[in-house]
C-alpha cells in the first residue's frame, strides 16, 4: 500500500486548514506529540514531513512512518479520548496546523458527511500498524 494512511480526503483536509491556527513546537525538539500524552488536538501537515515512531513497553521500535503534506496526525487518540499512540517530529521546513477537539467536534457536527473520511483515516491507520507489526 503506496498511499500515506495518515492523509485525508481533500474535503476534510480543507474543513481542518479553515479552522486550523499555525503551529510552532515549542524549542528545538519539533515533537508534534509524544506517546502516553493526552490529546490537545489534531494536527494538519501543509507541507513538509513528520516521523512517526511507536515504541514497545520494553522500549523497542515497533512502528516507523513518514507522514506528508496532507496528512492528519493525532485523529485516534482525540476520536477516543486516549493518549497518543505515537510519537511525532516535524521536520525543520514543515508546516504545521493545529485544531483543537472542541473544533474538530464542531466540524463533524456541521457536516456528518466528513464521518466516512474520518473511518477511513482510522482504516488507513490500522491497516499501517498491522502491516508495521507484521514486519517486525
Amino acid at each position: 500500500m503506496s498511499q500515506d494512511p495518515f492523509s485525508v480526503d481533500q474535503r476534510l483536509f480543507i474543513a481542518l486548514e479553515k479552522k486550523s491556527q499555525p503551529f510552532t513546537p515549542p524549542g528545538i525538539s519539533r515533537i508534534l506529540f509524544n506517546q502516553g500524552e493526552e490529546p490537545k488536538g489534531l494536527y494538519t501537515l501543509k507541507s513538509g514531513e513528520v516521523a512517526l515512531t511507536m515504541y514497545s513497553s520494553t522500549g523497542n521500535l515497533v512502528m516507523c512512518h513518514r507522514a506528508s503534506a496532507g496528512a492528519v496526525l493525532g485523529l485516534p487518540a482525540v476520536i477516543a479520548s486516549k493518549p497518543y499512540s505515537l510519537n511525532a517530529i516535524v521536520s525543520d521546513s514543515s508546516e504545521v496546523g493545529f485544531v483543537t477537539r472542541c473544533d474538530f467536534e464542531q466540524i463533524l457536527q456541521s457536516d456528518p458527511s466528513l464521518y466516512l473520511s474520518v473511518l477511513g483515516i482510522l482504516a488507513a491507520e490500522v491497516r499501517a500498524a498491522r502491516k508495521s507489526l507484521a514486519d517486525c
